[in-house]
């Protein structure tokens, strides 16, 4: 949460909630981020179900399907902490794939054609996708070459949400002439997320196992806090008081903002957060930073994803229905 105004001051009561870094195992579980090496071989789903048995949860998910052959960061929400998950699913992904051409291209073609697919591309999705088969535009933002041998070539890319690397490279293919298949695809990077903070099936498989013994030391190490998911976003900082009432639905009023992010606009997506620094849920701005700046009263977000449950924190409002968190 850096770079962010200050509106008004408080306090915060330490017999509520708690400083992400300091949350129980319990906690943890709850709203957690695994940042999962998914290895080749099962399908999205197969290893949401598996990490759900290893560490005895009822409720997990993922960010973003990866084809069973494909290897990489696969981020894994625990818990409540699935709620955040929407806000990497819409950000960039970066790529690391070998490209095999059905013959070798002549000197000066791959540049020409690397350069040609970088920027805004049409795509229809393949055949075996998720999605309706229609052709969309998506955004290539980085493509470049880093290795060579005959007919293979290693490529980065970085590229919008949604974009089939697979597709892309039969396009380049197609454009080409001979044709390209890819033989292997490698996720790199989901948002801000690298390969740097990545556990394998089996070091989580480990962790597990030694909390059940009793030492929860190495899960803890490896489960990062679902707030490490939305640094990427604006955000806002609100009283005790506006807690519960956002957790129950309440709309968030200008009294209950104490900091904000600079330069927020109207229509923007923000992290709610505590004085402590607990993600509450995730709101679109109703007003600028500017305009929160110089209102006392009004609907400064709106709620979309609530993120903490409710009763972490003491109830502070008293209508039965609440319309505004303050």
């Amino acid at each position: 949460m850096n770079n962010l105004v200050e509106l008004d001051q408080d306090v915060t009561d330490p017999s509520f909630g708690v400083v992400p870094s300091e949350r129980t195992i319990a906690q943890v579980l709850r709203y957690g981020i695994v940042l999962l090496d998914k290895p080749p071989g099962p399908t999205s789903h197969e290893t949401v179900a598996w990490v759900k048995r290893m560490l005895d949860l009822e409720k997990a998910g993922h960010s973003g399907t990866l084809d069973p052959q494909v290897s990489g960061v696969l981020p894994l929400g625990l818990g409540e902490a699935t709620k955040a998950l929407g806000v990497l699913l819409l950000d960039s992904k970066e790529y690391h794939a070998v490209a095999r051409f059905h013959s070798e291209p002549p000197p000066g073609q791959l540049d020409r054609i690397v350069s040609e697919f970088t920027g805004p591309i049409h795509q229809k999705p393949p055949q075996r996708s998720a999605v309706l088969r229609r052709t969309r535009t998506r955004s290539v933002y980085e493509l470049e070459i880093l290795e060579r041998r005959e007919r293979l070539a290693l490529m980065r890319v970085l590229c919008e949400s949604g974009t089939y690397v697979r597709k892309l490279i039969y396009d380049m293919g197609e454009v080409l002439g001979p044709g390209a298949t890819m033989v292997e695809l490698r996720r790199t990077r989901v948002a801000h997320f690298d390969e740097s903070r990545l556990i394998t099936m089996h070091q989580l498989a480990d962790a597990a196992a030694a909390w059940k013994e009793g030492d929860p030391s190495a899960l803890l190490s490896v489960v990062l806090p679902v707030e490490a998911a939305l640094a990427g976003i604006k955000a806002a900082v609100v009283r005790d008081s506006a807690v519960d009432a956002m957790c129950h639905g309440a709309q968030l009023a200008v009294p209950g903002v104490l900091q904000v992010s600079r330069g927020l606009a109207r229509g923007d997506i923000a992290a709610i957060y505590t004085i402590k620094g607990e993600a509450i849920a995730l709101a679109e701005a109703s007003m600028s930073e500017q305009q929160m700046r110089e209102a006392t009263k009004g609907q400064a977000f709106q709620t979309r994803r609530i993120i903490m449950e409710p009763g972490t924190y003491p109830r502070g409002w008293r209508s039965k229905r609440p319309t505004d968190a303050s």
